[in-house]
């Protein structure tokens, strides 16, 4: 009897496990894959495209600076370096600027000869022909200077020296007037062409021993710690020599330009000359 009652227990046992299993299976649907492990989205990639450049574009071209430059020359200088750059640049502005003043000059006293020529002496009497010259004319000034001389002469009754040589004398001082008026400047000009070269020397052998000071304190003998500064020093000479050259070659073309407007006033004071003492008024054409 306890051999069956234990028979049964163990028999409803194993039914109940294998009801529990039964519905365990049931619940679970077929073929499900396994719970996957939870995955986080990538971040998006970003695409940099570069735009093409236009076809008929230039090349960039690379700008690289000159560190020994007249810039960097002017920065890395002294006081001695920079008067000497000042004393440069005024040299050259003050040649060009008497250059070009002295040039308008002669225009003007050549432009006079040639209106002297035609009215001056195509007029009737000498008091006429200055009355038709301009009134800053250099020829009008020479007219008017023989005819206060013919008149002081007359009126104080000059027994010494005769009309002749008074008005003759009259004359030269007028004409002198005028050639020292027309050299004025000129002087500069001859200074500046003369020492400007030597000025900018002077620059060089300056900026010269500096470089090799700092080299020899430095105690680098490179090519970059020679060439640099020597070439810089010798934008100095090179600066002279530009602003000497175009002073020698002004004041020879202005000096003889001076020459052939010379000889137009000399030529005219001499008809005044003989015009004044004729007691008339005597046409004369320059050749």
């Amino acid at each position: 009897m306890k051999n069956l009652v234990a028979a049964l227990i163990a028999g409803l046992s194993i039914v109940s496990v294998f009801a529990l299993s039964s519905g365990a299976i049931a619940q679970a649907p077929q073929g499900a894959p396994p719970p996957a492990a939870e995955v986080k989205p990538a971040p998006p990639v970003v695409e940099v495209v570069k735009a093409a450049p236009p076809p008929n574009a230039a090349p960039a071209v690379e700008v690289i600076e000159n560190p020994y430059g007249i810039e960097a020359l002017w920065k890395q200088g002294d006081f001695v370096a920079r008067g000497t750059l000042i004393i440069l640049v005024i040299m050259s502005i003050g040649s060009w600027y008497i250059g070009v003043v002295k040039l308008i000059e002669q225009a003007r006293v050549l432009k006079d000869a040639r209106e002297a020529n035609s009215k001056f002496w195509s007029a009737g009497a000498v008091k006429d022909g200055v009355l038709a010259l301009r009134e800053d004319s250099a020829f009008r000034f020479i007219a008017e200077e023989g005819q206060i001389a013919v008149k002081d002469h007359s009126a104080l009754a000059r027994q010494q020296l005769d009309l002749n040589s008074w008005v003759g004398m009259s004359l030269e001082r007028a004409i002198d007037v005028i050639s020292n008026r027309l050299q004025t400047g000129l002087a500069f000009l001859a200074t500046v062409g003369s020492t400007a070269p030597f000025v900018g020397l002077f620059g060089t052998v300056w900026g010269i021993y500096h470089a090799l000071t700092a080299i020899g304190i430095a105690g680098q003998a490179s090519i970059d710690k020679v060439a640099g500064p020597v070439g810089e020093a010798l934008i100095m000479t090179a600066l002279g020599l530009a602003v000497a050259v175009p002073a020698v070659l002004g004041y020879n073309w202005l000096v003889r330009r001076n020459k052939v407007a010379m000889e137009q006033v000399r030529r005219f004071g001499g008809g005044v000359h003989m015009t004044l003492l004729g007691g008339g008024h005597t046409p004369h054409k320059a050749s």
